[in-house]
């Protein structure tokens, strides 16, 4: 039985071969393969003037700036909501001490 499955698995291993290799010889697929290595060659260009022109380190530099002045703006923030939390919990303090001052009745 597992003579036959091997006979069986090389025989369609074969055939596989068989196939790709007349596939590759196809005008098709020379066409494609022609077209995906001009996509190729046009994307790395691409990337290389994209490295060449600086703008990549520009984008980093803009990127950490803004990263900078994010956590500066956060900083002020909990500042600012310390504060106002102070502000109310005084404002509160005071209102229910006026409470308690006034008389009943």
């Amino acid at each position: 039985m597992l003579g036959k499955a091997k006979k069986l698995f090389n025989k369609a291993d074969d055939i596989f071969d068989d196939s790709v290799a007349k596939v590759k010889k196809t005008k098709a697929f020379g066409s494609v393969k022609k077209a995906y290595q001009k996509a190729e060659d046009f994307v790395e260009d691409k990337m290389d003037d994209f490295e060449k022109s600086g703008l990549k380190g520009k984008l980093e530099s803009m990127a950490d700036k803004a990263e900078d002045k994010a956590s500066e703006a956060f900083r002020k923030a909990k500042v600012i909501g310390k504060n106002l939390a102070d502000k109310a919990e005084n404002k509160f303090d005071d209102f229910t001490r006026s409470g308690k001052d006034k008389p009943k009745g």
